[in-house]
């Protein structure tokens, strides 16, 4: 007995050794692509709709750090020609930037040219009035002088024939009449002398202020921090961050901001799309591009009204504030976060990722596991966000699911729900009756006519409701 089975173990060996091998590669083919195709689970639980965008983290409190009131003395643009490293923690009254005074200087000059010929022009209106009135009083007292003799002269023709008589009055009145136009034209004089003198007094004036708001630009071309704090940089028309060789003007004055870091907000801009799904106070979950790990809660304050166009964007976006509820040390302004707006949720609901989802003729479907094969099983979809959709019919908790299809779709059996109608796709079709997926289509699969009810199953039972 024990010679037999000495006998026999190495011939059992050597069969389970060749034709295990054999077995394995003459299994069915559904069975070997059920088994390697990558699956998910059907999972159940609160589904949540959000819409992601990249944000920027900025102080809602901040000091604006301005340059000089130039625009009064017309220096209207200049270029940053120093500033502290961003970041910099600074002290009140320590320098923070430094402005070309290039065309401040050339505008110095000019005014100081001015005001050299206005001094000139108000000297010589004084000299020319002073010597102008002198004249003026000179006649005056020639007339008083020549109407006393006319008096005494006629007092003399007193007992003289009337002709002479006569002719000394006239030149009594001659005198008289001279010696009034003598006065009327020096208070004429004085007057215009006046008038001469307040408008060289005037442009005077004029050229010493627009010297003095020259000169007080050029002493604010040193820009110093209005109160202590961290030095930001503000960002340019074009979403670029001032620095050396920045332009500046009176018109955007602001270089760099104080922010309050206990304060803190993401900047983030939503498409034109999805814009109508946001509102104010929604809840939103923030993270940091550079911590992925900390996750931060915050809530929508503002939505824009008029959308924008952003520089490399192709459509209109609106501007979205998202407060951060949540104190943190850590935030700094500038830091890039990623937000996910919470714009939906529904609880206790199936879902499954999209890339399991295939769409034909309007009617969804997904590949799903039966045992050791696959089966091609029809699914009403619901709501979706960025990665799973909802499955409210064909699926059950637990099911799996191919990420991928099959090489040999053709020839699976298809699981249909009876009485389901196809999603209307149509630009003019109702939004509501079903969820148009974004998803792959097959045209190599046998497809359910559109507009018609949905064929019958093969084997009802095998449909599972979700």
């Amino acid at each position: 007995m024990q010679t037999l089975r000495k006998r026999w173990l190495p011939l059992l060996l050597l069969a389970f050794v060749v034709g295990g091998p054999i077995a394995w590669y003459k299994w069915p083919s559904t069975a070997s692509a059920a088994e390697t195709a990558l699956v998910a689970s059907v999972k159940q639980g609160d589904f949540k709709v959000t819409v992601t965008t990249t944000g920027e983290l900025r102080a809602r409190k901040f000091v604006q750090i301005q340059g000089p009131n130039s625009q009064a003395a017309q220096v209207y643009q200049s270029k940053i020609t120093w500033m502290v490293p961003e970041g910099t923690v600074v002290k009140e009254g320590e320098k923070i930037a430094e402005l070309d005074r290039g065309p401040a200087a050339t505008r110095l000059a000019s005014v100081t040219l001015d005001l050299q010929k206005a001094q000139a022009e108000y000297q010589n209106t004084s000299l020319d009035s002073a010597l102008n009135l002198a004249v003026s009083r000179e006649e005056v007292r020639t007339a008083e002088y020549a109407l006393e003799e006319k008096k005494l002269a006629k007092e003399q023709a007193q007992y003289e024939a009337p002709t002479i008589k006569r002719q000394a009055e006239i030149d009594y009145e001659k005198a008289q009449r001279a010696l009034e136009q003598s006065r009327r034209s020096l208070d004429t004089k004085t007057k215009q002398a006046v008038a001469k003198m307040s408008v060289a007094g005037a442009d005077l004036g004029r050229r010493q202020n627009d010297l003095k708001m020259v000169q007080d630009a050029l002493a604010g071309f040193t820009i110093t921090a209005p109160s202590p704090g961290m030095v930001i940089y503000v960002r340019e028309w074009n979403g670029k961050k001032k620095g050396v060789g920045s332009q500046w003007s009176p018109w955007d004055p602001t270089v760099a901001t104080l922010p309050d870091l206990t304060q803190m907000e993401s900047q983030t801009y939503v498409n034109e799309v999805d814009v109508r799904k946001i509102a104010v106070g929604q809840k939103v979950q923030v993270s940091l591009d550079s911590d992925p790990s900390k996750h931060l809660s915050g809530t929508i304050t503002a939505v824009a009204n008029v959308g924008e166009q952003r520089p490399n964007q192709d459509s209109k976006v609106f501007e979205v504030k998202v407060e951060i509820t949540q104190a943190d040390t850590t935030l700094r302004p500038g830091m890039t976060t990623s937000n996910a707006i919470e714009i939906a949720s529904v609880p206790n609901v199936l879902s499954v990722p999209l890339e399991a989802v295939t769409t034909d003729s309007g009617y969804s479907y997904v590949y799903k596991r039966d045992g050791r094969s696959i089966v091609r099983q029809m699914i009403e979809t619901g709501v979706m966000n960025d990665n799973e959709i909802v499955v409210r019919r064909g699926l059950a908790q637990g099911d799996q699911v191919l990420l991928t299809v099959p090489a040999d779709r053709a020839s699976i059996k298809t699981v249909v729900i009876p009485g389901l109608k196809p999603v209307d796709t149509s630009p003019s079709g109702d939004s509501a009756k079903g969820v148009s997926l974004p998803v792959k289509s097959e045209p190599g699969v046998p497809a359910v006519p559109q507009g018609s009810a949905a064929p019958t199953a093969p084997a009802p039972s095998a449909a599972k409701k979700g």
